[in-house]
C-alpha cells in the first residue's frame, strides 16, 4: 500500500517537473524570439535613418511580418514551442528596459512617474486576465444534446429570455464552453468571455495608452539626442535603439487601435466576434428570406436578436457579471 502511494507521489512529482520544464523552455524560446525581433527592427533605423518616419514604419511592419513568419516556420521545423503570453511579457520588459536605460534621461519627473505607473498597472492587468475565469460552463450542467459546438445553448428547450442571457459558445483552443464567448486570445493565454470582457477592454485601452505614452517619450528623447553620423558610436546606438522601440510601439498602437474600434462596434451592437464570423452556425442569427413567386431558392440573411439599441447594449456590457 505504501509503495503504491509512493509511486503515485513520484509520478505526480515527475509530471510537475515536466510541466515546469516545458514552461521554462517555452518562456526561453519566447524571450529569444523577442530579442531577435527587436534586433531586426533595430536594423531599420540603422540603415534608413535618413528616411521619413512613414517609410521606416512601413519597413518595420514588413520586417516584423517576415521575422515572425520565419521564426514560426523555424520553430515548427525544429519542433520548438513558444508561449504567446511569455512573448508579450518579454516585449513589455524589453521596452521598459530601454525606457529606463535610455529614454528616461530626457523625460520630466512627472511623466516618468506616470509611465512607470502605467507599466506596473499593465503587468497587473495581464496577470489578472490570464488567471480570471472568462465564464467557463461545466459539461455536467447540461445534457450533451443541449450543449453542442454547432448550436447555441438550449435552443430547443429554453424560452427566448433565457436564450438571450446564455450565449454559450465552444472554444476549440480550450476545448470547453464559455458563456458570452468572444474569441480566444493567444496573447493573454485565455478566452475572452462574459466574466472578463470588461477587463479585456480596459487592458486593451491600457496597452494603447502606455504605448502612445512611450511614443511621446521616445519622440522627446529623439528631439534632444538626434542620431547624427558625426557623433560617437555609443550615442548613435542609443538613439537608434530608442527609435526602433518607438517604431515597434507605434505599430502596436496602430493594430491595437483597429482592434479596439472593432470591439467598440461589437459592444455597441451587442455581438461577439465568434458570432459575427460564424453566424451561420447559430440558428438565432439566421433569417430565411422568402423566395419570389415562381422562383425556387432560399436566401439566408443575418439578423442580430441581441441588439437592443446602442445605449442599452453599452449598459448591458458595463454590467456584465
Amino acid at each position: 500500500m505504501k509503495k503504491m502511494v509512493l509511486l503515485q507521489l513520484h509520478d505526480q512529482d515527475q509530471r510537475k517537473m515536466l510541466a515546469w520544464s516545458k514552461l521554462i523552455g517555452r518562456g526561453t524560446i519566447s524571450c529569444i524570439s523577442v530579442l531577435l525581433t527587436q534586433f531586426a527592427l533595430f536594423l531599420v533605423p540603422l540603415f534608413f535613418s535618413a528616411s521619413p518616419i512613414l517609410i521606416q514604419l512601413i519597413l518595420s511592419a514588413l520586417v516584423l511580418l517576415v521575422v515572425m513568419g520565419f521564426g514560426g516556420w523555424c520553430r515548427r521545423l525544429l519542433g520548438f514551442h513558444a508561449s504567446a503570453p511569455a512573448f508579450v511579457f518579454c516585449c513589455i520588459f524589453f521596452v521598459w528596459g530601454v525606457y529606463i536605460a535610455i529614454v528616461r534621461q530626457a523625460i520630466s519627473c512627472i511623466m516618468d512617474i506616470m509611465f512607470n505607473g502605467e507599466m506596473i498597472m499593465l503587468i497587473i492587468g495581464l496577470c489578472r486576465i490570464m488567471l480570471k475565469d472568462p465564464g467557463y460552463v461545466a459539461h455536467e450542467s447540461f445534457s450533451s444534446d443541449e450543449l453542442d459546438e454547432s448550436s447555441v445553448l438550449g435552443v430547443q428547450t429554453h424560452n427566448e429570455s433565457s436564450l438571450l442571457q446564455m450565449r454559450v459558445r465552444y472554444c476549440k483552443s480550450c476545448k470547453t464552453h464559455v458563456q458570452g464567448f468572444d474569441h480566444h486570445c493567444p496573447a493573454f493565454g485565455n478566452c475572452i468571455g462574459q466574466k472578463n470582457y470588461v477587463l479585456f477592454m480596459v487592458l486593451l485601452v491600457g496597452f494603447i495608452t502606455t504605448e502612445t505614452f512611450y511614443v511621446v517619450c521616445s519622440s522627446q528623447f529623439a528631439s534632444k539626442f538626434p542620431a547624427l553620423e558625426e557623433i560617437r558610436l555609443e550615442t548613435n546606438f542609443i538613439s537608434i535603439m530608442a527609435r526602433s522601440t518607438l517604431l515597434f510601439s507605434l505599430l502596436q498602437v496602430l493594430w491595437q487601435g483597429l482592434f479596439f474600434i472593432w470591439h467598440v462596434y461589437c459592444i455597441c451592437f451587442n455581438i461577439r466576434t465568434e458570432e459575427w464570423v460564424n453566424w451561420k452556425k447559430y440558428p438565432e442569427f439566421q433569417l430565411n428570406a422568402s423566395s419570389l413567386p415562381g422562383e425556387n431558392y432560399h436566401e439566408m440573411r443575418f439578423k442580430n436578436p441581441y441588439n437592443k439599441g446602442i445605449l442599452q447594449n453599452v449598459k448591458e456590457f458595463l454590467t456584465l457579471k
